[in-house]
């Protein structure tokens, strides 16, 4: 097997928005194309032929089977690109970052694009199980007077009722939001915290526009240029003030909308490539991919469904032979405000490193003033197969711009996984 250093040469991203906003009508194929081309057009990637784009949504239609390779046939690339399209809910671009980094490291591609697209305003609206059954029999009908007796006999107008994508966990029925609460009361995460947690984020981010820290990253789109959910003029008495969102009934809620990531769409891609390869087109590795871990836990059975990445962290750690604090920038995707802090407090406790992580001690706190530096989904939003792409693209910029360092990205996800990976520039 070929080992070789994978370089992260950058990516863009259209602005995120809340859902049912500027892109209500657009779906994954229009931002997924919009980026792509972008990303395209930024490098001057027109007409080749790249090893691999994977790209990902996790709200698709049917229509979407191969999203990666539709988009990538629009997008200025050459038409013998392939494409593959993946899902593992919230870490799926990042997911897809690892994928190209594993064919490029092994040698099987020299380039390649990651990235995600998702939306929840374009959402696939099914029909009911009976009248499903009952199309399709019309469909296997010969004669016209067969299917309308099929269409007619038996039927009841609630065969008519759609059914609309869930959000809740299929093996507990609650939510993601209504697991984030429990983890907040198991790990004492209170009110107050998360909403300084949010505002903290709408803070930073406002001012990494300000700044223009996003000028290459983040490329207009359908009349905006710049994320929608972002609130710079949110306090901390505003987010006070929201009801909680998930639990509303027993007077312990803490989730509110302030400080859970909205509903949101949008899309992000990176470019990633051997050091051969970039050199060949003039161009220069941001940051290198060189580790990534990613875990599961049991929350069927009682742990926390976002707790997943405190396991592959530590993982990590020990295959790079790195501490929690060996690290310039922590990329620890917002979900939820509650749930960044209970992953916090895990690896501040000796009980939790020492009888979960089977750790002689515990990872220790991380200096708050290196984490999400530049805002995250708390404010930016969370198109869920977009974030992944997001974190890479931000989090390289940050090293270049640095000159050097590492970085580590936590992703949690539904299903009660964790993507996680550490970028550095030498």
């Amino acid at each position: 097997m070929i080992l070789k250093r994978v370089g992260i040469l950058g990516g863009v991203r259209i602005p995120f928005c809340r859902n049912n906003t500027a892109y209500a009508d657009v779906g994954n194929f229009g931002m997924a194309v919009k980026t792509l081309g972008s990303l395209v057009e930024r490098f001057g990637l027109h007409g080749l032929e790249l090893g691999e784009v994977a790209y990902g949504a996790v709200i698709k239609h049917a229509s979407d089977w191969n999203l990666a390779r539709e988009a990538t046939l629009s997008s200025g690339l050459a038409p013998t690109t392939p494409g593959i399209t993946t899902a593992r809910a919230c870490g799926t671009s990042l997911d897809n970052a690892i994928i190209i980094a594993n064919k490029i490291s092994a040698g099987q591609i020299e380039v390649g694009i990651a990235g995600g697209s998702d939306t929840t305003s374009d959402v696939p609206i099914v029909y009911s199980k009976p009248l499903q059954q009952r199309l399709l029999a019309m469909n296997r009908a010969k004669a016209p007077l067969e299917k309308v007796e099929t269409a007619v006999k038996g039927f009841s107008l609630s065969e008519l009722k759609p059914s609309f994508p869930g959000v809740a966990e299929p093996r507990t029925g609650k939510s993601m939001g209504d697991h984030c609460e429990l983890m907040a009361r198991e790990w004492n995460i209170g009110r107050e915290e998360q909403d300084r947690l949010a505002l903290a984020s709408h803070q930073k981010l406002a001012a990494a526009y300000a700044r223009g820290f996003f000028k290459d990253l983040v490329v207009p789109f359908r009349g905006v240029d710049r994320d929608n959910v972002l609130r710079p003029d949110t306090t901390l008495e505003k987010l006070a003030a929201l009801k909680p969102a998930f639990d509303k009934t027993s007077g312990h809620g803490t989730l509110t909308a302030g400080n859970s990531s909205a509903l949101s769409d949008g899309s992000a891609a990176v470019l990633l490539a051997s050091d051969e390869w970039a050199a060949a087109r003039g161009l220069k590795a941001q940051a290198y991919l060189t580790h990534a871990r990613v875990a599961a836990v049991d929350f069927v059975h009682g742990e926390g469904l976002l707790m997943a990445p405190t396991i592959a962290v530590p993982r990590m750690l020990a295959e790079a032979g790195l501490t929690l604090q060996d690290f310039d920038f922590y990329e620890i995707h917002e979900a939820f405000a509650a749930q960044v802090l209970c992953t916090l407090r895990a690896w501040e406790s000796a009980d939790y490193c020492r009888n979960r992580l089977g750790l002689d001690k515990p990872l220790g706190s991380i200096d708050p003033a290196k984490m999400n530096v530049n805002g995250s989904s708390l404010a930016a939003g969370h198109p869920f197969a977009a974030t992944g792409a997001r974190l890479v693209a931000t989090l390289a910029k940050l090293l270049e711009d640095k000159g050097s360092g590492r970085g580590l990205i936590s992703i949690c996800t539904a299903g009660g996984m964790g993507v996680t990976a550490i970028l550095e520039r030498p």
